[in-house]
């Protein structure tokens, strides 16, 4: 596998959602670009308009994911081959998918969704999301290129678990041979060193570094807590 980001790299996590200030393509454009400036190696984005859009202004490897709710399932990230196909027409190097125990839209297996993807777009990595060390394991068996912790801490099984979860990292860094990517709850540069002491290739950062909203939260609220 051709490693696109080097080892220890950071990667960013470029969302907005449709109730925040930021929505909007050309604004996660201007956000790639800043972390791009900031030293950012990698780019996770969601939706097609803004992986084209992101990849106008930046000369980085992109995740590229497409979150849909289907109805029924609690699987959103990526969740079929239809939104495989929008993360790879926008030109994204690696498509990330759910690969959670959970159920499938459309009755499909997560080892028949892999084979599909590989089919159909051979070029194109697949990191897979887990929360756990069996979901890992079991996605690196069917052959995806990268494992990211992104759902730990999201799933039933795994709701109530600390995050970031550096024994998840450590524990696949030490039982599989592919890039381990420590994703979820990694709010300070101490986390992050600690991720990759933790063996984790790379590490990516969202809410702590693109989302202002949730970031002034985190300040307003210890004003709060202090009042009451």
């Amino acid at each position: 596998m051709k490693n696109l980001f080097s080892k220890n790299s950071l990667i960013v996590s470029c969302q907005a959602l449709e109730d925040e200030p930021l929505y909007g393509s050309e604004i996660m454009a201007k956000m790639a670009q800043a972390a791009f400036m900031g030293g950012a190696k990698g780019i996770r984005a969601n939706t097609k308009k803004d992986i084209q859009a992101i990849k106008k202004v930046v000369d980085l490897p992109i995740i590229g994911i497409v979150k849909k709710d289907y109805e029924g399932y609690d699987i959103y990230i990526t969740p079929t081959i239809k939104e495989v196909q929008e993360v790879y027409d926008a030109g994204a190097e690696i498509v990330a998918i759910d690969a959670t125990n959970r159920q499938r839209p459309n009755g499909i297996t997560l080892a028949q969704f892999v084979k599909n993807i590989k089919t159909q777009f051979p070029n194109l990595l697949i990191m897979a999301d887990v929360a756990t060390f069996e979901e890992g394991f079991n996605a690196y068996k069917l052959g995806v290129d990268i494992i990211s912790t992104t759902l730990c801490g999201y799933t039933a099984e795994t709701i109530n678990t600390p995050i970031p979860n550096f024994d998840l990292v450590s524990k696949l860094s030490e039982n599989i041979d592919i890039p381990i990517v420590c994703e979820g709850g990694v709010q300070t540069p101490e986390q992050l060193s600690k991720a990759l002491s933790s063996g984790a290739y790379a590490c990516v950062i969202g809410s702590a570094i693109t989302r202002p909203r949730l970031i002034t939260k985190r300040f307003s609220d210890v004003i709060t807590n202090e009042i009451n």
